[in-house]
């Protein structure tokens, strides 16, 4: 009896916060973190049982190559605290909830085909790349399709500038294609970013924080008009959605953590990165998407390494994404990680602190 208590003690807390969390009120309201915590050990079984484990490239980090089995489609947990946290406590007639939640679950679930191919078919391939690629454009054009049709007011369809705020992009149709690359690239972005115990999930925890203050200020009329940003009236509702995906990727972290008892695969990786995408067009602010800067380092490291070797044969890092030229300069995996959220807060702090930037 003693050691079951030891070994959930976290849960219970987690339950009692979320209790605690109600009763303030709807904006802390988070079952994410509970959750999580509930589903992941027993998931985390499951997935060992049936020997859905990690293939680790022999070619990356020798380091890497002891955790080859680790159960992975981790994901997919996330994706089950977030879906019912967001079904318990948001506004179903809410139009934006729906384009959100149906946006993160269509990239999951594109994830887990490939995840399930290379893991359970043990094809090496997984999701052929351009039927990959296809069925990510089908869904980020879908969104992108359903946020410019819904549209009630001009500014739910322009570009805010950063840090320039009377300066706004009408974009007309051409919004449709800014949104689905933004969806699109914030999904392989966050995908490329998955390479490290607990890398990809704090940095998405992080956004996702920042992107729930700007929903929120973009939802309520006095702190738009304020900070002198587009007052949507119902973007304000994914504050819900964002608050569980912070509260799931918590309690994700907590097994994912260096050393990781299992991986988010790629059905978390691409959900998350959409999720991320699809909220901060909704929130008026394409822009925004400048909290995932450091993300996009990674993303931009694989471009660069790729452009140089074909045009010049030489190589600019000593492996691409970004973290694993770090790993291969001597640095241990935790510190890469840790400094790696470091540059996250940061970056995140100087986008939140752009609010106040008249």
């Amino acid at each position: 009896m003693l050691l079951y208590l030891t070994e959930w003690w976290p849960i219970f807390i987690a339950a009692s916060m979320c209790s605690a969390t109600h009763a303030a009120g709807n904006f802390g309201r988070d079952d994410g973190v509970m959750i999580a915590l509930v589903v992941g050990r027993p998931m985390i079984r499951h997935l060992r049982n049936f020997n859905i484990g990690q293939m680790v490239r022999d070619d990356g980090p020798q380091s890497h190559l002891s955790k080859s089995g680790t159960p992975t489609m981790g994901g997919a947990l996330i994706l089950v605290a977030v879906a019912i946290s967001t079904l318990l406590w948001a506004d179903l007639s809410n139009r934006y909830v729906w384009i959100v939640l149906l946006t993160t679950l269509a990239f999951g679930a594109i994830g887990w085909v490939d995840d399930y191919k290379k893991l359970v078919e043990r094809d090496p391939r997984g999701l052929i790349a351009r039927w990959k690629y296809f069925w990510q454009t089908l869904a980020g054009l879908a969104a992108a399709i359903a946020l410019y049709v819904t549209a009630q007011s001009p500014a739910e369809t322009a570009l805010l500038i950063p840090y320039a705020k009377n300066l706004t992009l009408q974009l007309g149709p051409w919004f449709i294609v800014l949104t689905y690359f933004v969806i699109v690239g914030s999904s392989n972005a966050v995908n490329l970013t998955d390479g490290l115990d607990g890398l990809a999930i704090m940095p998405t925890v992080l956004v996702a924080g920042a992107l729930a203050v700007l929903v929120y200020a973009a939802g309520n009329a006095q702190i738009a008009n304020y900070l002198l940003i587009p007052h949507l009236p119902e973007v304000g509702e994914l504050i819900v959605f964002c608050a569980a995906l912070v509260g799931a990727g918590l309690g994700f972290l907590w097994f994912n953590a260096y050393p990781a008892q299992v991986f988010m695969g790629d059905v978390g990786a691409l959900a998350l990165g959409a999720a991320l995408g699809v909220v901060a067009v909704a929130a008026g602010r394409i822009g925004a998407i400048r909290h995932g800067r450091r993300i996009c380092m990674e993303t931009v490291s694989v471009m660069m390494q790729v452009i140089s070797f074909k045009l010049t044969g030489k190589r600019i890092f000593r492996m691409a994404p970004l973290h694993h030229h770090f790993e291969l300069k001597g640095w241990p995996e935790p510190r890469v990680i840790v400094r790696f959220w470091i540059i996250t807060v940061v970056l995140v702090l100087i986008g939140l602190a752009s609010l106040k930037i008249r």
